[in-house]
């Protein structure tokens, strides 16, 4: 509640009124299920309890004015009008985008005082671009009664994302940020953004799971991430099919072999054997064998380090030590290059795992990293 107030306290400052209301949207961690999402593939994201809030006012007058506590600097003032692709590469992209993305659709937007602080740790792979722009959508498609599915918000952040910032990312983040439940885990397949929430309460089973932050900075928009989109567009278009989910995991073999060129190879190796992963893990946990889906996790993270090559020495060293001290799995979550590890550990081993990966750092030379628990949190709500 304190942080509601003060948000809402911020705007009355900044815009000398009340705002029409405050919105929040969290941040994710995705279980598993890596780089499938812009390959119609199958993801299992949670909502973190970390997240964006908003307090936002109608405009009439085609003004945007976009305020973040969280950033140095005033208000930036934007006309509706001058809103373009790719013309800013300031945070104020990411909810401008959204306003250009509604409008594009045909949503009668006509301006918006906006000011947000988030408490998603930015450049962790944690999602905070995707719950800036989800706040954004839900609170606009509140105030301005447009109607929108939560998925149909989720498409259009995407769109805002990949076309008005330029960053190629899939449909995932937004997702997970707009639909996510407390206390489970959302298993979305891409394709259609069917869904299900899959009970996911590790506290009621004696386990945690822990987010270990490397500290080390990534960004998607630069050119690494649209490489290995690219790449796997062209492993469906040689294999002739419309994305990579549709090669079965049980035709794998055969479908390697008629590809000639390694790096593509690779790519589609962990696309089809991480949306197998996605399967089994759902599997696991609807039959109450909750434990059982450590060793998957870490079999991803094999599989994002040595076929994806996303990931990086911070991420397998929280991966490699926290396996040796006893967790029950871990892998890199998000796009790679950086940003965070999970671990499902035994509640009683939380102690001594991140005592291990802290000190297993600082031997390194590493930045000490950040460690927290991750609960399954609420996913995008009006807040008062």
């Amino acid at each position: 509640m304190a942080a509601q107030h003060q948000v809402r306290e911020a705007f009355v400052a900044l815009y000398g009124a009340e705002p029409d209301g405050v919105w929040a949207a969290p941040g994710r961690v995705n279980l598993i299920g890596e780089h499938t999402d812009y390959n119609d593939g199958f993801v299992m994201p949670f909502a973190l309890p970390h997240e964006a809030l908003a307090a936002v006012s109608r405009r009439d007058d085609g003004i945007l004015r976009l305020h973040s506590a969280d950033i140095e600097g005033g208000v930036a003032e934007l006309r509706l009008d001058d809103l373009a692709p790719e013309t800013d590469e300031a945070w104020t992209s990411y909810p401008a985008g959204v306003v250009w993305a509604l409008r594009e659709a045909g949503h009668p937007v006509t301006g918006a005082d906006i000011h947000l602080t988030s408490t998603v740790p930015s450049g962790a792979g944690l999602s905070s671009s995707a719950a800036l722009e989800v706040v954004v959508a839900l609170a606009l498609n509140d105030l301005y009664d447009l109607g929108l599915q939560r998925w149909q918000l989720a498409r259009l952040c995407q769109r805002a994302e990949n076309v008005y910032v330029g960053a190629p990312t899939g449909i995932m983040d937004q997702t997970a940020s707009a639909c996510c439940e407390a206390g489970h885990a959302l298993f979305l397949d891409t394709r259609d953004l069917a869904q299900k929430q899959i009970p996911f309460d590790l506290a009621a089973e004696g386990m945690r799971l822990l987010v270990v932050d490397t500290r080390v900075k990534h960004a998607h928009s630069n050119g690494e991430y649209g490489k290995r989109r690219a790449g796997c567009e062209k492993g469906a278009a040689l294999l002739g099919v419309d994305a990579l989910r549709d090669v079965p995991y049980a035709d794998l073999d055969a479908a390697l072999a008629r590809l000639d060129d390694e790096e593509v190879r690779r790519l589609v190796r962990h696309v089809v054997t991480e949306d197998e992963r996605v399967e089994r893990v759902v599997a696991l946990l609807e039959s109450g064998d909750t434990r059982a889906i450590g060793p998957v996790l870490t079999e991803g993270h094999a599989s994002l380090r040595d076929d994806f090559r996303v990931s990086c020495p911070e991420l397998d060293l929280v991966v490699s030590t926290a396996v040796a001290a006893g967790a029950l799995g871990a892998r890199m979550t998000g796009g790679g290059f950086g940003g965070s590890a999970i671990v499902l550990a035994e509640a009683a081993d939380v102690d001594t795992l991140t005592k291990a990966i802290e000190e297993a750092f600082a031997a390194a030379g590493h930045t000490a990293p950040r460690v927290f628990e991750a609960v399954p949190s609420a996913g995008a709500r009006r807040v008062s």
